[in-house]
């Protein structure tokens, strides 16, 4: 690979998911070779610039083992955990394996996760920057069997499958337009069909690799198969692993609404305390997330239970087994795939911003809400509402008009994301925004 690629840190979608995959024709072989830059590269590179350890978590088969060999490629000594034979001396003597180790990248350290304990101890005694690129496919900070800490030792860089704005080449600046009050120009135009088959897809390399739908949810199945079935164990034990599958179909039919953990257990025979600890494990591999309500001490009247999302539409979308045909006979299901959408291009971008930020919902007792909250770490909000249609009115603003009076001067936008090609004013501070504006 170049070196103007590593600069710009560009990598191939394919290599990662199939090393030996032979190419079949023309039209696959350009899309093997096609770039795409991964954003969160340059976060990496400063990290190991100035931090001894430097954590890369997100889901399997999101690109994280391609991102980090490319990245450092010859520099370092590189070991992976799904070695069987790396794997057993990482678990039986984890100290030997560091102790002869100088700068390394050991991938998927979620399955030997006293590794960490070793390597602690290592950069204790050697505090160099750069000395340890970890991956994970799990957050091991949630990890029971992690009983140290790395705080003050590590620093981590969420990886999630491939945004709208990686996939066209292009960094945008929605959320960092948004937070000065500005509505930022729309990229490529994504509407109707196009949208939909964009959102059906999602962000996994593989997924966006693949031509025909019905080859992409294979896929999909038989990657919520394997995370179940393999890596569920590496984390946690659990005596129901066979009810995972269901609970997942479950989840789904609730993904974007609030969290009723006594409802959704009772549809496979799960009480409220097992539901929470088996959600808690898909939180913990990357395949949905609670959004917590925004809240502020003095507002008496907001609901405050999570919502729960899934962290990529194209695997929601396998899972409801929504099609591009389903969806134009029954747009009520497009709804639930698009928040899901958004929801993850939000992420994506907090991820690669240079000031914290966090996101929510918001909800009060009259059910007026706000589908995306995000917060920076000064207090300022911009408030994202989602809709899976080609008009908007002002009824769809009632929601973030209640949030900008709660929050007064910390309220910096408010947008309703729509499938158009305008943006459009709808008062102080509000806008109708093209779904386009995430990427431009």
């Amino acid at each position: 690979m170049a070196k103007s690629e590593l600069d710009e840190g560009r990598f191939r979608i394919g290599r990662a998911y199939n090393p030996n995959w032979t190419k079949v024709d023309s039209e696959m072989a350009d899309l093997e070779n096609a770039l795409h830059p991964r954003f969160a590269a340059a976060v990496i590179k400063t990290a190991l610039e100035d931090t001894p350890v430097v954590l890369v978590t997100g889901p399997r088969q999101c690109g994280k083992t391609t991102l980090v060999r490319d990245l450092v490629a010859g520099k370092r000594e590189f070991l992976t955990m799904d070695d069987e034979t790396t794997l057993a001396s990482a678990r039986s003597d984890p100290a030997g394996l560091v102790r002869g180790l100088d700068k390394a990248t050991i991938d998927e350290i979620q399955r030997a996760p006293d590794l960490l304990r070793s390597i602690k101890r290592s950069v204790d005694e050697d505090r160099r920057a750069g000395r340890f690129l970890l991956t994970g496919s799990a957050n091991l900070l949630t990890v029971s069997k992690v009983s140290e800490s790395l705080a003050g030792r590590m620093e981590i860089v969420n990886l999630l499958p491939l945004s709208q704005a990686e996939i066209r080449g292009r960094k945008p600046v929605f959320l960092k337009a948004a937070f000065q009050g500005k509505l930022g120009k729309p990229g490529e135009t994504l509407i109707g069909r196009d949208l939909v088959g964009a959102v059906l897809t999602g962000g996994y390399p593989e997924m966006l690799r693949r031509k025909q739908p019905e080859r992409r949810q294979a896929w999909a199945r038989d990657y919520i198969r394997a995370i179940v079935q393999r890596d569920v164990r590496d984390i946690a034990e659990i005596d129901k692993l066979d009810q995972m599958p269901r609970l997942l179909q479950v989840l789904a039919q609730h993904s974007g609404q609030l969290t009723n953990f006594t409802q959704m257990g009772g549809q496979v025979g799960f009480d409220d305390k097992t539901t929470r600890k088996y959600v808690a494990i898909l939180e913990q591999l990357f395949l949905v997330r609670r959004l917590e309500p925004w809240f502020r001490n003095q507002l008496k009247r907001l609901v405050k239970s999570p919502k729960l999302h899934f962290l990529d539409s194209g695997l929601l979308a396998t899972l409801l087994g929504a099609t591009a045909e389903r969806v134009a006979k029954d747009r009520t299901i497009f709804g639930r795939l698009l928040e899901t959408f958004v929801f993850s291009e939000v992420l994506k971008q907090i991820s690669w911003m240079d000031s914290s930020c966090t996101p929510y919902h918001y909800r009060d007792k009259d059910q007026d809400e706000v589908d995306i909250v995000v917060e920076d770490q000064t207090g300022a909000l911009v408030g994202i509402e989602v809709k899976a249609s080609a008009t908007v009115n002002n009824g769809d603003f009632k929601g973030l008009r209640k949030l900008a009076d709660a929050c007064g001067d910390d309220f910096k936008l408010g947008l309703v994301l729509y499938d158009g090609e305008k943006g459009v004013p709808f008062g102080d501070r509000l806008f109708a925004a093209p779904l386009s504006c995430l990427w431009g």
